[in-house]
């Protein structure tokens, strides 16, 4: 399967459906949030690190995770009904995604929260499209996961946790409110484990496309999220 070499003077992607069978399909281009923004919308992301190119990837079949289909465990639910935890959203964003390039990670060296990663999703964050939610133990924040929402679908980044279950709070959190307001799907990007115990589960390549496609239609909510918890 060729891989393509990106173009700098446009933000023009090859169709997900050439990306290799590790979801590999193209290289260089840019970190614009312009460019991220045409990459997200047809399931195509960057994935790589300092010592390497921007790498882009289309991983297939595709973990998702449909929020009606959230499972939550017994320990979970007992945090839950406890309020051991509080969240809030879009508050501290940066921090958030400077303790989510920190979060050692099994098997894995470095981060691909680059610097130029970072400074893309700020700017998108500062647009309305990146965000961010908060764990909190009082007043230390001990948790907390980012991602990028178009239309009615939540593209998840990345998750930190400082203190056992604050990112699974969060995670929960985040899914019953994306519920709420009628989101259809989150993207998992990567399959693990951790995301299948919440009841995550692989699409065929062509299906996650198709909803992509027709996603492009639905109406998002681009703005700042704080409010949506009172």
């Amino acid at each position: 399967m060729p891989h393509f070499l990106l173009e700098k003077s446009n933000h023009i992607f090859p169709h997900p459906y050439l990306a290799d069978k590790d979801g590999f399909i193209a290289v260089g281009g840019d970190l614009s949030p312009e460019r991220l923004l045409a990459a997200y919308q047809v399931g195509i992301f960057p994935w790589y690190n300092d010592s390497t190119p921007i790498l882009w990837f289309s991983t297939h079949p595709r973990l998702v995770l449909y929020p009606g289909n959230l499972k939550v465990s017994k320990s979970m639910k007992q945090l839950l009904r406890r309020d051991s935890f509080h969240i809030t959203i879009d508050t501290v964003f940066e921090e958030v995604i400077d303790h989510c390039a920190k979060q050692k990670r099994i098997n894995q060296d470095g981060t691909w929260i680059t610097n130029e990663l970072k400074s893309s999703f700020l700017q998108l964050h500062e647009m309305g499209y990146a965000h961010s939610i908060e764990v909190w133990e009082g007043d230390q924040l001990v948790g907390g996961l980012y991602g990028m929402a178009l239309g009615k679908v939540f593209y998840g980044e990345s998750m930190f946790a400082l203190k056992s279950n604050a990112s699974k709070y969060g995670f929960i959190k985040l899914v019953t409110l994306l519920e709420e307001r009628s989101f259809n799907l989150i993207d998992c990007q990567q399959d693990t484990p951790h995301l299948r115990s919440f009841g995550a589960e692989l699409i065929a390549q062509e299906d996650f496309f198709g909803k992509l496609k027709m996603n492009v239609l639905n109406e998002g909510y681009i703005g700042d999220w704080t409010d949506w918890v009172k």
